[in-house]
C-alpha cells in the first residue's frame, strides 16, 4: 500500500481499555507458567513472522498490549498497516522483561492475526472488484467494530456506516413493519433525517417501489446475475447501486462489470481467517546477571 493512502490509526485511547480487558481476561490472577519457569528480571528478544501471506492489521494495536503488559518492552516495528507480507517476512521486533513479553504474547497475536485476517480477505475482494468499491458491513464482533473497520481500510476497502446512528438503511423488516417502501421511505422524509436513505430491494419490483420513492441509494440484496443486470439497466443512475447478499469472490469479480457502484460483504469482519503470525523468541531465555 502506499504510504500516502495509508489509513490512520485510531488513537491508543480508543481501543486502551479494550486492551487492558482483553489482557485481564487472559492474565487473570496471574501467570503460572511463566512465573514458574523464568526467574524475575530474564531478558527475551523475539520477532514477528509473517507464516502465511498476509495484509497487516493492528501493529499499533499489538503494541499497546506489550506496553500495557510492562513498559519496560521496547517495539521496532518493521512493517506498517496495509503492508503485504510473504511467509518468513520479519513484522516487529521486541525485547525486554521476558516475563512481560510472555505474558501478553497471547493477546497481541489475538488482535494482530484477527486484524489482518480481515485485511487480508478484504484486499483479496478489492483485487477482483475492479470499479466496485468495496464495503464492509455491521456484521462485526461485538467490540471491536473501529477496530474491525480499520482493518477493512488496511485491506483497501471502505467503510459504510459505523453503526445505526449514521446512516439510513431500509432493510426487509422495516418495509414489513411500516407495510411498504413507499411509507417507510415518507415516514424517514417525515422525521426530518439529513441523511442519504437507502432502501434494500430484493426483487425488481421492489426496485421500481424504491425508485417511486426517490431513495438515493438502492442495495440489491441477493439478487441473481441476470436480475442485477435487468435492476441496474432499470435504476439508470437514478439512485446509487449497491449490491449485497452471499458475495463471495467470485460472485464478485463476475459482478465487477455490472454497473453497480459498491458491494457490501459481511464476510470480511465476521468470516474472515485469522491470518497465520508467529512470535519466535530469538535468544535463550537467561536469569538476568545478579
Amino acid at each position: 500500500m502506499n504510504p500516502s493512502s495509508r489509513p490512520e490509526a485510531p488513537p491508543p485511547g480508543s481501543y486502551r481499555d479494550l486492551v487492558r480487558t482483553a489482557l485481564a481476561e487472559d492474565v487473570g490472577g496471574g501467570d503460572v507458567t511463566t512465573a514458574a519457569i523464568v526467574p524475575p528480571g530474564t531478558p527475551a528478544r523475539g520477532v514477528f513472522l509473517a507464516k502465511s501471506p498476509c495484509v497487516l492489521a493492528g501493529l499499533p494495536v499489538a503494541r499497546e498490549v506489550f506496553a500495557e503488559a510492562d513498559p519496560a518492552i521496547r517495539w521496532n516495528a518493521l512493517k506498517s498497516d496495509g503492508d503485504r507480507c510473504t511467509p518468513g517476512d520479519r513484522i516487529a521486533e521486541i525485547d525486554g522483561p521476558a516475563a512481560g513479553v510472555l505474558r501478553a504474547e497471547r493477546t497481541a497475536l489475538n488482535f494482530l492475526q484477527h486484524l489482518s485476517g480481515i485485511a487480508t480477505l478484504t484486499r483479496a475482494f478489492v483485487d477482483v472488484a475492479g470499479r466496485l468499491q468495496v464495503l464492509d458491513t455491521r456484521k462485526t464482533i461485538p467490540g471491536l467494530r473501529h477496530l474491525a473497520k480499520y482493518a477493512v481500510r488496511c485491506g483497501g476497502g471502505g467503510n459504510y456506516r459505523v453503526g445505526l446512528f449514521d446512516g439510513v438503511l431500509i432493510k426487509d423488516n422495516h418495509i414489513r413493519v411500516a407495510g411498504s417502501i413507499a411509507e417507510a421511505v415518507r415516514r424517514v422524509r417525515a422525521a426530518g433525517v439529513a441523511l442519504p436513505i437507502e432502501v434494500e430491494a430484493q426483487s425488481l419490483a421492489e426496485v421500481e417501489q424504491a425508485l417511486s420513492a426517490r431513495a438515493d441509494v438502492i442495495m440489491l440484496d441477493n439478487l441473481d446475475a441476470s436480475e442485477t443486470a435487468a435492476a441496474v439497466r432499470l435504476i439508470a443512475k437514478r439512485a446509487r447501486v449497491e449490491l449485497s447478499g452471499r458475495m463471495t469472490l467470485e460472485r464478485v469479480r463476475s459482478a465487477a462489470e455490472s454497473g453497480a457502484d459498491c458491494v457490501s460483504i459481511g464476510a470480511l469482519t465476521h468470516s474472515a481467517p485469522a491470518a497465520d503470525i508467529s512470535l519466535e523468541i530469538e535468544t535463550g531465555v537467561q536469569p538476568a546477571a545478579r
